[in-house]
């Protein structure tokens, strides 16, 4: 195999890796072995089926399909993080709301800037990495304040009683939520390239650009995520606090 070529028969082998999953879960009795298979088998599909939408909106779809294309993760991603903040009021379109903030943004200055020339083959996989880390960074803030609503309602309670308004009466709260929701992003900034190469880099590499040009490429990746997911767990978090809260400034049940 020499730069990016990779046949079907290397992907077949790699079934082998999965084989070694199933029989690991199946001596452990992890009762997980179904579920490994299935997976793999899902990520194929699912790979496959993208494979062949996304060979016919980079040759026809232009840029305005590619922009589409990432909205519609933009949907999809809202969805799956709005599922973490059960208890929270209106999670999902929270959650679409703040994920569409942090990557409408950071992929906006990253085009107008012309960081990144705006051809689909650019737009679709740098929008995709942006939605998938301000996902993260949300589905952890709705989850994280659907917490300290379950576990610290008395507390909160406490505070609006004592004439505290919302803002006041959960900011340690909200705090805690922002903090956790950013510290993976954080934590893999410090470590890029000490612990792992991430995936910008290692395709590029594997695809035979120079290291130095692909290290130029995860900089660039590494920091449009921090600001991304910055901003989605800001707006989260804003949003989430206000429709935990009344009107009149109550704790919604």
């Amino acid at each position: 195999m020499n730069g990016a070529e990779l046949g079907w028969v290397e992907v077949g082998t790699s079934v082998l890796l999965v084989a070694v999953a199933v029989l690991v879960a199946a001596h452990q009795r992890l009762g997980l072995s179904k579920d490994v298979l299935l997976a793999a088998l899902r990520a194929f599909v699912q790979l496959i089926a993208v494979g062949m939408v996304l060979v016919v909106i980079f040759e026809h779809g232009g840029a305005l399909g590619a922009l589409g294309w990432v909205v519609l993760m933009v949907f999809i991603a809202g969805q799956v993080a709005g599922r973490r903040g059960k208890g929270v009021p209106r999670a999902r379109i929270i959650a679409t709301v703040s994920v569409a903030s942090g990557a409408g943004v950071a992929l906006a200055l990253l085009l107008l800037l012309d960081v990144f020339p705006s051809r689909p083959s650019v737009i679709v996989p740098i929008g995709g990495m942006i939605v998938a880390n301000s996902m993260q960074a949300v589905g952890l803030v709705l989850l994280r304040l659907a917490e300290h609503v379950d576990s610290s309602r008395a507390a909160i309670e406490a505070r609006l009683s004592l004439g505290m308004d919302s803002a006041e009466a959960f900011g340690p709260h909200r705090r805690s939520s922002a903090r956790a929701a950013l510290l993976p992003a954080i934590d893999a900034t410090k470590v890029v390239g000490l612990i792992s190469l991430p995936g910008a880099m290692t395709g590029l590499i594997l695809a035979g650009v120079d290291p130095l040009t692909a290290i130029r490429y995860q900089i660039v990746v590494m920091y449009m995520i921090l600001g991304a997911a910055a901003l989605a767990a800001a707006v989260a978090v804003h949003l989430g606090q206000r429709r935990l809260f009344d009107q009149a400034q109550r704790l919604r049940v």
